[in-house]
């Protein structure tokens, strides 16, 4: 049986995984989880000792992307450190091979909590301590030029002048937090489309334009006009975003498409930003590079190459 105690919150000694604020505690230290880390060993949790299949995560966690195993297989590798896991000898999450994944640790009974209401509320003051802080300037000790310079290309962009910007430096130096922080600097601006995407390390080929197709779907599902310009500038692309089309318009749109060559994907999306612009700009923010496939990598160099 599974305790979601008062605050919401399932418990497996020594963590427990905090479900209104979407991170994991070890005690009173609080574990930052990406998005789909939690919701991934959030639907682990709820069905303890179950084998859940792979193809059974990927469609719960990732119902509206078209990915593959190997992104599943980083997050489960994500959830391991988070969790101090051996994959050899797991505590919490055990592979199934070529299967899936059982969540096999202890899972706290009913009555059982791992801390007093005063602990709660202590861990639920770090937690949005730690928040203020990271979307304070102190978030990025030492960043203020870079940012001021981020600005500054903005500002281009918004002139009409397309800008095209490189974050590099050395693991753990504050890209991510960097790049946060110019994200929530833009969020309150509804004049300004935001589109983000990140790169996933691989194990053999990589899926074409991921990051690109992950930032162009979460835009879909914000607003609709991005899928009717996919449908009339870029439908070889809108047919990797499946869950976007019905039966009868991807049938219409492969029999669009056949024969279609990988130079007309780049021109399609070209053609489709050009005209996502037109009415409003748009940041796009693709994240870790460094693993990117090769097709996006074609994508950045012909959009830079564009006026």
């Amino acid at each position: 049986m599974i305790e979601v105690a008062s605050e919401r919150r399932i418990i497996f000694d020594p963590f427990s995984l905090d479900l209104v604020n979407e991170c994991l505690w070890r005690g009173s230290q609080g574990i930052k989880l990406r998005p789909k880390a939690f919701a991934v060993l959030n639907y682990l949790l709820e069905r303890p000792g179950q084998l859940v299949t792979k193809e059974e995560l990927l469609n719960a966690v990732w119902p509206e992307t078209f990915v593959g195993e190997a992104v599943l297989k980083v997050t489960i590798r994500q959830l391991r450190e988070a969790l101090g896991d051996d994959p050899k000898s797991p505590r919490f999450i055990e592979t199934a091979h070529r299967r899936g994944y059982r969540f096999i640790g202890k899972i706290a009974e009913s009555g059982q909590t791992p801390a007093s209401n005063q602990e709660v509320r202590s861990n639920k003051a770090v937690l949005v301590s730690a928040m203020r802080a990271a979307d304070s300037p102190q978030g990025v000790v030492g960043r203020d030029k870079a940012l001021s310079r981020m600005r500054s290309w903005l500002e281009k962009m918004l002139g009409g002048e397309r800008q095209i910007v490189f974050v590099t430096g050395e693991a753990g130096i504050g890209k991510t937090a960097l790049v946060d922080m110019f994200a929530r600097s833009l969020a309150s601006d509804r004049n300004i489309r935001i589109g983000r995407g990140q790169c996933l390390e691989q194990y053999g080929t990589s899926e074409a334009y991921l990051p690109v197709l992950e930032a162009i779907s979460r835009l879909c599902r914000e607003q609709e006009q991005v899928v009717e310009v996919l449908r009339a500038h870029a439908p070889m692309w809108l047919l990797q975003l499946p869950s976007l089309l019905s039966a009868s318009d991807r049938e219409a749109l492969n029999r669009e498409v056949f024969g279609a060559t990988r130079e007309r994907m780049l021109r399609e999306m070209g053609e489709a930003l050009e005209a996502l612009t037109a009415d409003l700009p748009l940041v796009m923010m693709l994240e870790d590079l460094h693993w990117r496939d090769c097709s996006t990598l074609d994508l950045i160099s012909y959009l830079a190459k564009q006026r």
